[in-house]
This record gives structure tokens, sequence and C-alpha cells, in this order.
């Protein structure tokens, strides 16, 4: 969704840029509320990259001040404050994780903390004026979480207002968002006006289904793929999409093109296998966060792993130098992030030794169990040696 006026009124800003010879500045904000981005992120990356090829500034806006505040868009309750040191750390990793989308020396990275910590009270009092409490209350996760009595804090009404300062900081041309985002991008067009800037043109993209095919993909319902998976890890979850978002994820996610989409979408309605045209998809992904090689190979161990039951070539392993517990062996070697976890699985039946269901949680590997395959679930594996 393109506003204001649709697509012609990008085709126009197209036209007005190339008579002034002009770079358009097109801004993305992302967060680092967590440590990893996911396949759900890469929806408006791609949107970016596609002004990249096209010679325009994509200007990423690392929300090291914004995170600290939380975004209410889309949600019921308040998201837990995160600390300056907090949000520093989530942040590390991300421009690694953003460059398997982006070409970063053609990026304009920046960080809200530069510019919106130094806003005095004053000045904020003066941005607040730009906005009504009407407007916020209309704005859909406000209004709602008034209308069920639930709490709404004064520091999520000022991020669309911080939000919107951002735009009038940079002097964005283009804001990218999910449709989520509508209010808070709308709100930066508004305050760009009030700023004599040009208003800034929104684009708006569908929010991708996570895994469990019904809510947003998103950390929080624990639906994703991580930017950080394994490719493996990324063939095997794309493998366990529904069927009935096959078509959604060639579309949001891939550069595929629309008319072989279209093909895919035909050949499933004629009758073809969705797990061959999934096959497809899965191998895409892997390609495009790694490369063509390691996607083959992805590929070849999943039909190994999946198809064969066979156990791929290539695995991680953990020096076992004295006699454990299982479940402590599975903690020390980070198939599980807790020996809760661990039990958990166990008394689920999702543990295997050697190929055997394990059901006993003290159960202890000695010496005798080297050269063995610790398997958990259908995608991880460790060879205790």
């Amino acid at each position: 969704m393109f506003l204001p006026n649709g697509a012609l009124g990008l085709a126009e800003l197209f036209h007005k840029a190339d008579k002034e010879k002009k770079t358009l500045r097109v801004k993305l904000g992302i967060d680092p509320t967590t440590s990893d981005l996911h396949l759900g992120h890469t929806v408006c990356l791609q949107m970016l990259k596609k002004f990249q090829d096209l010679g325009h500034k994509p200007v990423l806006i690392i929300g090291g001040f914004t995170a600290t505040v939380g975004d209410p868009s889309g949600r019921n309750e308040a998201r837990p404050p995160l600390s300056i040191e907090e949000v520093k750390n989530n942040s590390k990793t991300y421009l690694n994780q953003i460059s398997k989308i982006l070409d970063l020396e053609k990026v304009e990275i920046l960080n809200n903390y530069d510019w919106l910590n130094d806003l005095r009270t004053a000045d904020l009092i003066k941005l607040a004026h730009l906005v009504t409490i009407n407007q916020l209350v209309g704005k859909e996760a406000f209004g709602s979480r008034i209308e069920n009595g639930q709490p709404l804090y004064l520091h999520e009404v000022l991020y669309p207002i911080l939000q919107g300062y951002d735009s009038v900081y940079i002097k964005a041309d283009i804001e990218v968002g999910g449709i989520d985002q509508t209010f808070n991008v709308l709100f930066g067009r508004h305050m760009q006006k009030h700023f004599k800037q040009d208003e800034q043109l929104v684009i708006l993209l569908p929010l991708l289904i996570g895994l469990d095919g019904t809510k947003k993909m998103s950390k929080t319902f624990n639906n994703l793929i991580s930017l950080k998976d394994s490719p493996d890890e990324v063939f095997g979850k794309a493998m366990s999409i529904p069927d009935e978002l096959i078509i959604h994820y060639f579309k949001l996610v891939t550069n595929e093109q629309i008319k072989q989409i279209l093909s895919y979408e035909e050949d499933m309605k004629n009758g073809k296998n969705p797990r061959d045209v999934k096959m497809v998809l899965a191998h895409r992904l892997v390609k495009q966060l790694y490369d063509e090689n390691t996607a083959i190979k992805s590929e070849e161990n999943f039909i190994k792993q999946f198809r064969k039951n066979e156990i791929p070539e290539k695995v991680d392993e953990y020096i076992l130098k004295e006699p454990l517990k299982i479940i402590d062996l599975m903690y020390l070697s980070k198939m599980v992030s807790s020996k809760a976890e661990a039990k958990r699985l166990i008394q689920g039946g999702g543990v295997k030794l050697r190929s055997n269901t394990i059901d006993n949680p003290n159960l202890l590997i000695t010496m005798g169990d080297k050269n063995s395959v610790l398997q958990i679930g259908k995608r991880k594996f460790v060879k205790i040696i």
C-alpha cells in the first residue's frame, strides 16, 4: 500500500527525483528489542533492497532510544522496559544479519539514541502539541486497550511522536513499514509538514504469518525463522510452513518473479504436491540468506534426514569427559536453553539416543556412549565423542 495516492504517488516521486537528479532517502526503523531478526523483518528489508538496486539510499535507523520506550503497535499490553545496555547488546549482531539482504556499504546507518536522547523536555512538549489524545485513542492498539480496561502507559503514547521525529531528523522521502505501523508512519508525514519539509511517501507492507499459521511472525509467539538460524534450520523450518501459506511466503520474502509464483499456485490447484513447491521455497530462502551451494547442501541434508531417516553427515559434537545425566549433556551441549526444557522434551518423547527414544531424564551417559548421536526433535543432533 502506497500513501498517499497509491502507486501514482510513487511514480510522481520517482519522476520528480529523476528530474532533479536526486537520490531518494528511504527510511526503515528497527528497534533492537531482541538479539536476532527474523524472516518477517525481511519483508521491509526486501523493499529497501529494491530501492537500493535502483540507486536510491536506504536509511536504516537502529532504534537505540525508541527500543527503551517500546513500540505499542499491534500489542494488547506494554512491552517490558529495556535498559540502554540491553538495547546495545541486542543490536550488536543486527548489521551482520541485515547484510544478508542489503549491501551495507550503500546503506546509511543511524541510531536514534544520538538525537532523541538530546531532546529537552521543552522540545518534547512542543512535539506533543502536534497530536491530540483523541487521535491517539483512535489508534487501534490504544483504543482497544482502553475499551478492555487494560493499562495504557504515558511513555507508550509518546512512541509515535518519537518515530515521527526520526523522519524529520533524517529528512526521509519515503518510509517503509508493516501495516501495523500505519498510524506511526503517517504521523511522520504530519510532523514533517509542521517542520516545513516535503512529506514522506509511506509504503505499508503485509505482515508475515508465522510458522504456526495464525499469528504474525514474532519471537513472542516462537513461530519464527531467525536470520541467525543455520542453513539446515532455515530449510527445515521452511518445510514446516502450512501449505496454505506457501504462496504468502513466496510473495513476501523471496525475490521470485510474480509470474513464476502464480505458476506454482496454479500447479498446486492442479494437484501438484505442495511439499514439492515447499522444497523450492525452502531452497530459495537458504540461497537468499546464504548462497546457492549452501542451499543445495541443505536440501540434500533434509532429504537424507527426513525422507530416508538418516542422520546428516555433519553434526555438532560434544566431548564427554566424565559420565553425565542426559539432561546435563543436553544443556551443556547447548541443545536446549535449560535443564527444565530438556526434561520436558524427554517426557514428551522427543529425544533419541542411537535412534532409540529416551524416557528417563536421569539416564547416565557414559564413556560407552561415545560415537553415539543424540537427537532432539527432527532437526537437532549432537555426536558424543
